[in-house]
């Protein structure tokens, strides 16, 4: 049988970075082994549906190249993997197992149940339904549950666990992993409004779906015994499964908001290009056997294997991951660059957006940006005419100081286009100026960028005057001067 794997989010809120990086594994997987990847939506908790989750996150996917082969809105397909369209087959499934004796009937009310569970916390005993002391099919008989059951009487059905054995599987990630029966809860598999739990459903379409591998996140490993139960009160064979483990925050906590962005649409609004939040995100708990940090799509697919997934938690480090963004926009076309960037300079009202421009200006700054729209507020004074005030400390440094005004008026008579066009000639006259002065050959360069550009930092001072022009030097120099 070929490989088939699923993501199957629930529409319970937007897409968090961890399950991006399930679907990612999925995908990888599916694809390095010539097999389908199938997206399936679980809403069968109806209280927390939130609207347009699902919407939001499918568009997450897509964003982040991440593409299904079955499925909601695949191929103009619009199902038919959605479990609220296919509650009648859960309650088939689930009578089945009442039949064949694996699951049963129990009609506790909330107030029994909540009794229950203070009776156990009381003698110090973790919380789990107790099938002999309560209301259900073994301790009220046949007779009486059939009689309940004909007066409409409210119910749930549970699994049936086999307490005195040992359930085993195998994890690609975890190894052999063994739990005792008696640990394991008597889940509900269908609730007293017929709905499905998550349970009964998961494992359902699992099988009816012929998904050979389960990649999920390390949260729902002590779901995984009740599922093979499931399985084994089905006769069916189950998946092979591998539990990833969890993302951290850098003080190895679960990951959360407390320490930064943790929903994939937050790192789609500042900026983040997918291929970089994919490539940093496939390395969280992921070790390719190789010093190499950068890896396309096509990389990750020839590389992937779950056998170098990580067991550990893997620290989710933003700083790396702004690093890498950064590293990512140093090789993306300048020209592709500007037009990503011409909505963010239109909306902070620059003139000068001609896009031949504006990609050299990208050129040269983005060694020094992260993101695309950082170089509207980095370059503004290549962009615009309204220059950010100086500083106290840099206004007091040309101000208090006769020999640079000295200087920057020497500089400021020679400057014309013939020097403009020569590097040579650019250096030359700052240090001509400079020296007569009685100033160090370096020493205007700092007070020439702050006349400039009204920064301390920046990139090449002489490609950066390129760029402003001789008109606008000439302005800038003048404005100075004026002043000073």
């Amino acid at each position: 049988m070929s490989v088939r794997v699923r993501f199957a989010p629930s529409p319970t809120g937007f897409l968090h970075i961890g399950s991006l990086r399930t679907a990612l594994y999925n995908y990888l997987f599916a694809r390095h082994n010539g097999g389908s990847c199938i997206l399936r939506i679980e809403d069968t908790d109806r209280t927390r549906f939130v609207e347009g989750a699902i919407e939001e996150q499918i568009a997450s996917l897509a964003w982040a190249g991440i593409t299904f082969d079955e499925g909601p809105h695949v191929g103009g397909n619009h199902g038919p993997y959605t479990q609220s369209e296919r509650f009648d087959l859960y309650r088939e499934y689930g009578m089945k197992l009442v039949e064949n004796g694996t699951a049963y009937y129990a009609f506790d009310t909330s107030e029994e149940l909540d009794a229950m569970r203070l009776r156990q916390q009381s003698a110090g005993i973790a919380p789990k339904y107790d099938r002999s002391a309560m209301r259900n099919q073994y301790t009220l008989g046949e007779e009486e549950t059939r009689r309940l059951l004909d007066e409409g009487a409210a119910h749930v059905i549970r699994l049936k666990v086999p307490l005195h054995q040992d359930v085993r599987f195998s994890d690609i990630i975890r190894g052999e992993v063994i739990v005792n029966g008696r640990e394991i809860d008597d889940q509900i598999l269908l609730k007293s409004d017929g709905f499905p739990t998550y349970h009964l459903a998961n494992v359902v379409d699992d099988h009816l779906m012929e998904i050979t591998h389960v990649i999920r996140a390390e949260e729902w490993l002590p779901s995984t015994p009740k599922h093979i139960i499931l399985y084994q009160a089905f006769g069916w064979e189950p998946p092979t499964f591998a539990h990833v483990p969890l993302l951290l925050n850098p003080d190895r906590s679960k990951m959360s908001k407390r320490h930064g962005d943790v929903m994939v649409k937050d790192f789609i609004r500042k900026g983040f290009f997918p291929d970089a939040l994919v490539n940093f995100v496939s390395l969280c708990g992921w070790n390719p056997g190789s010093d190499n940090e950068f890896y396309s799509m096509q990389d990750l697919v020839n590389s992937f294997t779950l056998e170098r997934v990580n067991k550990a938690g893997a620290v989710f480090d933003y700083q790396k991951l702004n690093w890498m963004n950064g590293e990512y926009l140093k090789q993306r076309d300048p020209q592709d660059l500007a037009r990503e960037l011409h909505p963010v300079l239109v909306e902070r009202g620059f003139n000068y957006v001609d896009p031949t421009f504006v990609a050299e200006v990208i050129a040269l700054v983005r060694e020094r940006v992260t993101f695309v729209a950082d170089i509207a507020e980095f370059a503004d004074y290549l962009f615009g005419d309204a220059l950010v005030p100086l500083s106290a400390e840099a206004q007091a440094m040309l101000d208090g100081n006769d020999k640079i005004s000295s200087a920057l008026d020497t500089f400021r008579k020679g400057l014309d286009a013939s020097v403009i066009a020569d590097a040579d000639s650019f250096k030359g006259l700052a240090q001509r100026s400079a020296e007569s002065v009685g100033l160090k050959s370096g020493a205007l360069m700092k007070p020439l960028r702050l006349v400039l550009t009204h920064r301390e930092v920046g990139a090449d001072l002489f490609r950066t005057v390129q760029l402003l022009g001789l008109e606008r030097c000439l302005s800038r120099l003048d404005a100075f001067t004026s002043h000073s």
